[in-house]
């Protein structure tokens, strides 16, 4: 029996124009008066989960790929070592074409305009802005120049087709975050549904009692997955939901 359902968010819940459309929305509802706990596993920062008008309809986050988990009124946060993140940016910034950002717990800090974020330019780069560093994102290199950045206590992952690499500290994975979630309400692997699309999902799509890959899906998510859902556009996570699980 299925206990819990968690989506990723970006290409998977939400539509690839970034909205989460009334049926979804029933669906999700549905699942809440059967008991089903709703919850939701994503790369992104809490902050833009709430500009997307779509927070409150989860009980538990994992956001930043694990970085931060909010689950039942505690934080619980998996941070890159300051040094580390200074290493990284160091080592990257000299590649010609390079954009290098930074999600602190004060916002994102890049070194070049990058509008579509909403990103603060930051001038102090290799230092990095005050606060905690969840994640260093790199576009405009290679993934040899990324991974040669690579420090002992991070780990480098390919997103977008290889246009962006993200590094996260290695105590920080969505598989971890999903965990955490679990323990906090009591509930087991084996009965949760989990629903992705991209590398990072690819974790929880193997271990979950049913995992779910979108037809939209990168081939290494497939290859692990218990079931195919339909596009994203079309509302693929809710319907297999309503299908196979309500």
């Amino acid at each position: 029996m299925i206990r819990a359902v968690i989506f990723d968010l970006d290409n998977t819940l939400l539509r690839s124009d970034k909205s989460l459309s009334g049926y979804s929305r029933g669906v999700l509802e549905r699942c809440r008066e059967r008991g089903i706990r709703v919850l939701a596993a994503s790369a992104r920062p809490e902050r833009t989960v709430r500009e997307f008008g779509i927070f409150d309809e989860f009980e538990a986050l994992v956001t930043l790929n694990g970085a931060r988990v909010l689950s039942r009124g505690r934080e619980l946060v998996n941070a890159i070592a300051r040094a580390s993140g200074e290493r990284i940016a160091a080592s990257l910034l000299p590649l010609p074409g390079a954009v290098v950002s930074v999600e602190m717990s004060g916002g994102i800090y890049a070194s070049a305009p990058i509008p579509e974020w909403n990103a603060s330019v930051f001038g102090g780069f290799p230092k990095l802005p005050e606060g905690t560093l969840y994640k260093v994102l790199v576009s405009g290199v290679t993934e040899a120049e990324a991974r040669a950045a690579l420090t002992e206590d991070t780990y480098c992952t390919a997103i977008e087709g290889g246009k962006l690499y993200q590094f996260m500290s290695r105590e920080a994975t969505k598989w971890g975050g999903v965990r955490e979630m679990l323990e906090d309400f009591g509930l087991a692997p084996e009965e949760t549904a989990y629903f992705g699309d991209d590398w990072d999902d690819i974790g929880p799509v193997k271990n979950c009692g049913l995992g779910v890959a979108m037809e939209n899906a990168i081939d290494e998510v497939k290859a692990v997955a218990d079931a195919i859902a339909g596009h994203c556009d079309g509302d693929g996570a809710a319907r297999f939901v309503e299908e196979n699980i309500l």
